[in-house]
């Protein structure tokens, strides 16, 4: 999940479509958390401008967060783990593959290069390797589709990309209503971060989150578990409510909740695995991100 810089939406596809086929919610919910979180130029972009001791811990707490949740997930639903592992045991085995585990490395690289290049984002300052891969990520984008499609044709029957295709509109049809409701809703209480307000003024949000106190830092990761983030769009934003009074350990409190989660990708995951294991997912991240953010504001504060 580290190479991808997306959004709390933009992973969904990816992680509907490996959950459904089978990969444990361990994985699947790790995967969930590190796509967005452990964005490597988020991260970078972190360090350049809120600091480097914010960029380290929020590299740390990211890394740290998606094993352990993964872990508890697992842990949690052990039991219904057992029931899909044992299920799973009992189906009658599948024909060999025609294709070989290179052939599928480079059909998954193809797929991810698509939408690494497709999102990457526009650095603050026009200058470097980040604004070079910028100037060109559509063509590269470009590249990679026309790739796929020969890779579908070479190495897929018909009737395989057919189900593939059936499989995305799939996924599109479920996920894009709830995610355009959920920007709606999230809209309207929250606003535009940094751009203009929604029934919920920026400056009260600004005004509960300053300090380090265990209040602020739920709340921060309340309003960040909540608010919708566009890639690489938490750093200018943390950084003006950083600089109008919030605390250190609030702000790493929202970076760590708030890239991870939004009201949209909410709605859709509880579509994926269920109330339940959504509500769990919700709860460790907001608990461990008010913990963390406790801890840094403690010692860095």
């Amino acid at each position: 999940g580290s190479v991808l810089a997306v959004c709390s939406c933009t992973v969904l596809p990816l992680f509907a479509g490996i959950y459904s086929r089978g990969a444990g919610i361990g994985p699947a919910t790790a995967f969930l958390y590190s796509g967005p979180a452990i964005n490597v130029l988020a991260i970078i972009l972190t360090a350049r401008v809120l600091g480097l001791e914010m960029g380290i811990a929020r590299a740390v707490g990211a890394v740290v967060f998606s094993i352990i949740i993964g872990l508890l997930m697992h842990l949690i639903f052990i039991k219904e783990e057992r029931a899909k592992e044992a299920a799973a045991l009992q189906m009658p085995p599948v024909e060999e593959d025609p294709r070989s585990l290179g052939q599928y490395t480079v059909y998954f690289f193809t797929m991810v290069a698509i939408l690494i290049f497709a999102a990457w984002s526009k650095p603050p300052q026009p200058v470097g390797f980040f604004n070079t891969i910028y100037e060109i990520h559509w063509y590269l984008t470009g590249f990679f589709l026309i790739l796929l499609i020969v890779i579908l044709k070479a190495w897929f029957n018909k009737e395989e990309v057919m189900t593939w295709g059936d499989s995305a509109w799939g996924f599109a049809k479920q996920i894009f209503p709830l995610l355009l409701g959920g920007v709606l809703v999230a809209g309207f209480l929250m606003g535009r971060p940094g751009v203009d307000n929604g029934i919920i003024p920026a400056r009260y949000i600004e005004t509960l989150v300053g300090g380090n106190s265990l209040a602020a830092n739920f709340l921060a990761s309340i309003i960040g578990a909540f608010m919708y983030f566009a890639t690489l769009t938490e750093v200018p934003i943390l950084q003006g409510l950083m600089g109008n009074g919030m605390g250190k350990g609030p702000a790493l409190a929202l970076l760590l909740a708030g890239p991870a989660l939004s009201l949209p990708s909410m709605i859709v995951i509880r579509t994926v695995m269920g109330t339940k294991k959504t509500l769990m997912y919700i709860c460790l991240v907001v608990v461990m991100s008010t913990l963390s953010g406790l801890l840094f504001g403690y010692f860095r504060g």
